[in-house]
């Protein structure tokens, strides 16, 4: 009985991780982390569209210092400089007098400024793990250890996954009980879940960390330094070929890997798509069958959907693999992540005791389990809403 249990809890977690990595990514915009505190500061570091760090302070709005004014003309000041679009809010202690603080001083912004950056609570589980990692300390060698945690909050608003993958699963906190389960078969459970979601997106290979390259199907870490090494020193790839040109990986790495592997912009079109290189024969033949170019077909579904497939099945590849290949060209490089939107949190619902019956509030799904899912709306303490309560139909 314990085994089903615990198989049942390790397939919960395992979840719980999936959403999390799959979670909406905010895009390329430059992004302020704040992570809260009370007596120690709130950290903040502001990085820009590609995720390299430009700015970190640490300010003290809260007791004993109480700096309200000097922290807001701060942020404000640090918001014009590096336009900042987006706030990425740690959800840790401190988090919504923080979120109330960047609240008054946006509204205190003045109107011709531009548009407003759009503050965000994220989770911040994993961000103190990360900051005292050999990855963080690598990248940011001079950089306090506190302040690598605002870079970690900022980067996982704008890419989840990419951010994510740094941090060993177990640390990232998928479920209450966690520990309690053989940790072994939850490790190889959560690690399976995290090359499938990598995977699944797809990785830039001219802008990916070696901690993202690492779990891709075929790769690993030494691979993935390798090509981080090699990028560094040739400059971006221009094509998928070009990986065999990295020390130590050879034909299978590359047969293995380069699927994932994604190169937007590229002298091949296709090198941004999820079509293998192997079959890049297959995809030109449809292309020619349409009379287009291929920048051209790419996208175009209603030319795409008039052909027929079996014209294109051959002895080396079948009937599905030419559908996928056709669904790939309808959509190429299609993101299996959903797009990009935030719950609101009421305001002047700050506490348990300012919520009444009746009340209609927005928030965020924080985790899930087999009796219901947990909603964070602000005032500290998750709300459970009871899986009887979540349709008007049966559901598990």
């Amino acid at each position: 009985l314990r085994e089903r249990a615990e198989e049942e809890a390790i397939h919960v977690f395992a979840r719980n991780l999936k959403d999390l990595l799959l979670a909406a990514p905010a895009g390329s915009r430059p992004t302020m982390g704040l992570d809260p505190g009370i007596r120690t500061g709130v950290k903040v570091a502001v990085v820009d569209g590609t995720g390299k760090l430009v700015a970190t302070t640490t300010v003290y709005p809260f007791p004993p210092r109480n700096d309200i004014r000097g922290t807001q003309a701060e942020l404000a000041a640090l918001i014009r400089q590096h336009k900042v679009e987006l706030i990425s809010i740690g959800n840790g202690t401190g988090s919504r007098e923080t979120e109330k603080l960047v609240a008054d001083m946006l509204s205190d912004l003045p109107a011709g400024a531009g548009p407003k950056p759009l503050k965000v609570i994220v989770s911040e589980a994993g961000a103190s793990v990360y900051s005292a990692s050999a990855t963080a300390a690598a990248e940011f060698p001079g950089l306090d250890v506190s302040l690598r945690g605002a870079v970690s909050i900022a980067r996982r608003l704008q890419d989840p996954l990419a951010e994510l993958v740094k941090i060993e699963p177990k640390s990232i906190g998928v479920g209450q009980y966690q520990h309690d389960v053989d940790q072994y078969r939850l490790g190889r459970s959560l690690e399976a879940v995290v090359e499938d979601a990598v995977n699944a997106v797809g990785v830039d290979l001219n802008t990916a960390s070696a901690p993202l390259l690492a779990r891709v199907s075929g790769l690993g870490p030494s691979l993935a330094e390798a090509i981080v090494a090699h990028r560094d020193a040739a400059g971006p790839f221009a094509s998928r070929k070009d990986l065999l040109k990295v020390a130590r990986l050879g034909p299978r790495a590359f047969e293995q890997s380069a699927g994932f592997l994604r190169i937007p912009n590229g002298a091949e079109p296709l090198d941004a798509s999820s079509v293998h290189p192997e079959a890049y024969g297959v995809a030109k033949k449809i292309v020619a069958a349409c009379g287009r170019d291929v920048r051209a077909l790419l996208g175009d579904s209603a030319a795409l959907k008039a052909l027929d497939p079996r014209v294109f099945v051959d002895e080396r590849f079948g009937l599905p693999t030419v559908r996928d290949i056709i669904a790939e060209l309808e959509k190429p490089g299609r993101d299996p992540r959903p797009g990009f939107k935030t719950a609101t949190f009421a305001e002047g619902v700050d506490d348990i005791k300012d919520l009444k019956p009746g009340m209609l509030l927005e928030g965020t799904v924080t985790n899930v389990a087999a009796f219901g899912a947990f909603v964070d709306i602000g005032v500290h303490q998750d709300g459970l809403v009871h899986v009887s309560q979540l349709a008007d139909r049966f559901i598990k």
